[in-house]
C-alpha cells in the first residue's frame, strides 16, 4: 500500500503503527480464544452448572459452524475493503463489532446472547483478520528488509493473546461463572480498541484507499442481495430446516458449493494462461490437504475440550485446572518453535522439502496426533495424564508449522494474475471447510466409544498424507516452476 517506509524507530525498530496493530491483534486474539475456550462447555454444561444444557453433539455443531463463519467472513471483509470503505475503516468497524459480540454473550441471556454474540464476533473477526495483515504489509516498502521481521512480531502478538486469553477467561469462568468470562473477553477487546483508536491516525492516508471502488449504482444491488440472503437464512431457521444440531453440516455444504464455484470460475476463465490453469489445478490437492488438516486441528475447540473435561486428569494438590487452559498449550509451542522452523528452512535453502511434501507431512503428523489418544482409550473418568495431552498438542503444533504458514503464501504464488484475491479466498475457504467439519465430526465422538473415533479420524488423515506424498511429483509438475 505504501511506497515509503518510516525510519528505523518507533516499535522495536519498526514503524510506530506496527505497535498499534500488534496491540489490537493481541487483544483481539485474547478475546477470541478466551471466549472460544469456554464456549463449548458453556453450551453443553447443565443449567445448574451455569450452562445451556445442550447435547455435546449440538454444542460442537454450533462451535464448528461459528468457526467456519469466521473464515468465510474474511472474504466479506476483504471485499468491503477493496470495493467500499478501505482497509482501516473496515478494520475499525470490525473491532467494534467484535467487542459488541462479547458484550452480548456476557449480558444477553441464553440462546439470544449466543446467537447475537457469535454472529457479531464471527463477522467482526473475519473483517479484522482480512485487513490487519494487509495494513501490516502496507507499513513497509517492497524492498524493506524489515518486512519479514515485522510480520514475525505481529505473529508474536497473535500468540501472546491466544496464550493469555484461555488462561484468564477460564479461571474467571471457574471462579465467577461463564458470563463473567465472556465479560472479561469483552474488556480485553475494549482495551485493544482503545489503544488502536489513539494510534490509528498514524497509519496514514493510504490505509483507507479503496483500490477498486464499487459504483454507486452497484451498491444498492449488493445491499439488496445481502438482505435477500439474510432473509432466506432467517426463513430456513424459522421453518426448522436449519437447526443448531445440523448447523455445522449446513455450513460445510455451503462452503463446498462456494469452493467449487470459485474453482470453476477461475478454471473456465479466458483471462488465464495455460500455465496459470495448470497451477490452479495443482492447488486442488493442496486445498484438500489443508481441509483435512484443519478438520483435525480445529477439534482442539470441540473434541479436545470434551476430552479435557471428561477424560483428562487436571488435579494438582487438590486444585483442578480449568478446562480452557489446555487451549493455551498450542500458542506456547508456536512461540517456542516458530523461530526454529524458520531457521531450519533458511538453513536448508533449496534443499528444503517441496511445498506438497510439507503439506503431506503436516497432514500425516496431524493424523498421528489423533492416534496417540488410543493408548488411553477405554479408560474411565479423568485418568489421562496431562503430559500425554501436552505431547499430543506438541504434534498439533509441529503439523501446524509444516502446513499453515506456507498455505497462504502458496495461494498467492499459484494465483493467476487476474484472480489473485480469489485464490487467497480459496485458501481461507479450505480453513473454513475444515473448521466446520471439525464441528460436524465431533458429534460422532463419545467418551465411552472413543477408540473407534480416534482410530478412524487419525488413519484417514495419515492415509491422505501418504497419498499426497506419492502424487507430489505430479503436483510439482503442475505447479510449473513454483516451489
Amino acid at each position: 500500500m505504501s511506497t515509503a517506509t518510516e525510519p528505523r524507530k518507533g516499535f522495536f525498530g519498526h514503524p510506530r503503527s506496527l505497535g498499534t496493530l500488534f496491540g489490537l491483534e493481541m487483544w483481539e486474539r485474547f478475546s477470541f480464544y478466551g471466549m472460544q475456550g469456554i464456549l463449548t462447555i458453556y453450551l453443553y454444561y447443565s443449567a445448574t452448572d451455569g450452562g445451556l444444557g445442550l447435547s455435546e453433539g449440538t454444542a460442537t455443531s454450533i462451535v464448528g459452524a461459528y468457526g467456519g463463519l469466521v473464515y468465510l467472513s474474511t472474504i466479506v471483509g476483504a471485499w468491503l475493503a477493496d470495493r467500499v470503505a478501505g482497509s482501516e475503516r473496515v478494520l475499525f468497524g470490525s473491532a467494534v463489532m467484535i467487542m459488541l459480540g462479547h458484550v452480548s454473550l456476557a449480558l444477553l441471556p441464553g440462546f439470544v446472547g449466543v446467537g447475537v454474540g457469535l454472529c457479531l464476533v464471527a463477522l467482526g473477526s473475519g473483517g479484522l483478520k482480512a485487513n490487519a495483515t494487509s495494513l501490516v504489509g502496507g507499513l513497509y516498502a517492497e524492498d524493506d528488509d524489515r518486512r519479514d521481521a515485522g510480520f514475525s512480531l505481529f505473529y508474536l502478538g497473535v500468540n501472546l493473546g491466544a496464550f493469555a486469553g484461555p488462561l484468564l477467561t477460564g479461571l474467571t469462568q471457574q471462579q465467577l461463572g461463564f458470563h463473567y468470562g465472556f465479560g472479561l473477553a469483552a474488556v480485553g477487546m475494549a482495551a485493544g480498541l482503545v489503544q488502536y483508536a489513539f494510534g490509528r491516525r498514524h497509519l496514514g492516508p493510504d490505509a483507507n484507499v479503496v483500490p477498486n471502488p464499487l459504483p454507486h449504482a452497484g451498491r444498492a444491488l449488493v445491499a439488496g442481495g445481502a438482505a435477500a440472503v439474510v432473509a432466506v437464512i432467517v426463513l430456513l431457521v424459522l421453518t426448522g430446516v436449519i437447526t443448531p444440531a445440523n448447523l455445522a453440516t449446513v455450513t460445510v455444504v455451503l462452503i463446498i458449493v462456494a469452493a467449487v464455484g470459485y474453482f470453476a470460475v477461475i478454471l473456465s476463465s479466458g483471462r488465464i494462461t495455460d500455465v496459470e490453469r495448470r497451477r490452479v489445478f495443482s492447488f486442488v490437492p493442496m486445498f484438500l490437504a489443508s481441509f483435512v488438516f484443519w478438520s483435525l486441528f480445529q477439534q482442539q475447540f470441540t473434541v479436545v475440550v470434551i476430552y479435557t473435561d471428561q477424560r483428562l486428569d487436571r488435579t494438582f494438590f487438590g486444585w483442578e485446572m480449568p478446562v480452557p487452559w489446555v487451549n493455551s498449550i498450542n500458542p506456547v509451542f508456536i512461540i517456542l518453535l516458530a523461530g526454529v522452523f524458520a531457521a531450519l528452512w533458511t538453513k536448508l535453502g533449496p534443499r528444503q522439502p517441496s511445498t506438497p511434501i510439507k503439506f503431506a507431512v503436516g497432514t500425516t503428523v496431524m493424523g498421528l496426533a489423533f492416534l496417540l489418544f488410543l493408548p488411553w482409550a477405554g479408560g474411565e473418568g479423568n485418568t489421562t495424564p496431562l503430559l500425554a495431552l501436552v505431547a499430543i498438542l506438541l504434534l498439533f503444533t509441529i503439523a501446524e508449522l509444516m502446513l499453515s504458514p506456507v498455505g497462504l503464501s502458496l495461494s498467492t504464488k499459484l494465483a493467476p494474475r487476474a484472480f489473485r484475491t480469489q485464490m487467497v479466498a480459496l485458501n481461507y475457504l479450505s480453513i473454513a471447510l475444515g473448521t466446520s467439519t471439525a464441528g460436524a465430526l465431533a458429534k460422532y465422538y463419545a467418551v465411552d466409544a472413543e477408540a473407534p473415533y480416534f482410530a478412524t479420524v487419525g488413519l484417514a488423515a495419515v492415509g491422505f498424507g501418504v497419498l499426497l506424498a506419492l502424487i507430489s511429483p505430479y503436483v510439482r509438475r503442475l505447479m510449473s516452476g513454483v516451489h
